[in-house]
């Protein structure tokens, strides 16, 4: 029986950390056909159980308990109040030691438009509200450009703590976090997702494509209930700041947003 549990503990930091297939059925080397023979008459050498290397690492079995520890949370908290307390007190993100603040989401949380980046910045982790800095000054004009104010949408991110020096999240990081954004999704019920970002796009809709590739038509996001909402993949607004001339393409993707809630 612990063996079994070994397994599956292996197997679900596998899954966390984005490994999806496997290369064949059991370990073995690639040999020149020339070599199979002379390979197959030499046995390989014993190895000592003492040696050998574990399967599951403590940084593994350390993130695996973090993200079973924020599933169990998530399914505790009954409320957006619920959840931001337990984010707040949750200790499974090492973000989280050398962060100022911890960002949760901020809102209408009857929201129809829900706006998902990767992680807080420096304004954002000084003030611990989400993009509060250049990108979210250039957020709030792109939505006025669509008739719609800050206060109607509900904005947050994939982590709730900066990354030191910015940097972009470990993949362990953001399967540790990502149960307690797609909570919140739970809660607001939005209409439509408008992911900033490649980092944001994969970690929620699990896809490997690029931004280029993802933006420009609409995707599906599907809830835990089997409900789907519609999402939509933009540029973020920080890479806009840097690259002025691709302004034009997230302005067709806000058109498009606009169209879709004028839908209903």
């Amino acid at each position: 029986m612990e063996q079994k549990n070994d397994i599956a503990r292996l197997l679900e930091w596998y899954m966390a950390a984005g490994v999806d297939e496997i290369c064949g059925a059991e370990p073995g080397l690639l040999l020149h056909p020339a070599n199979e023979q002379a390979a197959a008459n030499s046995p390989l050498p014993a190895v000592e159980p003492a040696s050998v290397r574990p399967a599951i690492s403590s940084l593994a079995q350390t993130t695996v308990a973090a993200c079973k520890n924020a599933r169990e949370l998530c399914e505790k908290a009954d409320s957006l109040e619920d959840l931001k307390a337990a984010v707040e007190a949750f200790e499974g993100c090492a973000l989280k030691f050398n962060a100022k603040s911890t960002v949760f989401g901020a809102g209408n949380p009857q929201a129809e438009v829900m706006i998902v980046g990767e992680a807080p910045g420096a304004d954002e982790d000084r003030l611990g509200i989400p993009f509060v800095g250049r990108s979210g000054h250039l957020l709030e004009k792109m939505l006025l450009a669509i008739g719609l104010k800050r206060e109607d949408v509900y904005i947050t991110n994939i982590l709730p703590w900066r990354p030191p020096g910015n940097r972009t999240p470990t993949d362990a990081e953001v399967a540790v976090c990502l149960p307690f954004l797609k909570r919140q999704i739970e809660f607001i019920k939005p209409k439509v997702i408008l992911l900033l970002g490649g980092s944001a796009a994969n970690a929620l809709l699990d896809n490997g494509d690029s931004i280029s590739r993802l933006r420009g038509h609409w995707l599906e996001y599907v809830m835990s209930d089997r409900t789907s909402v519609a999402a939509l993949a933009s540029f973020h607004p920080a890479y806009l700041l840097r690259n002025s001339a691709q302004k034009a393409k997230s302005w067709s993707d806000f058109l498009r947003l606009l169209k879709k809630l004028k839908e209903n």
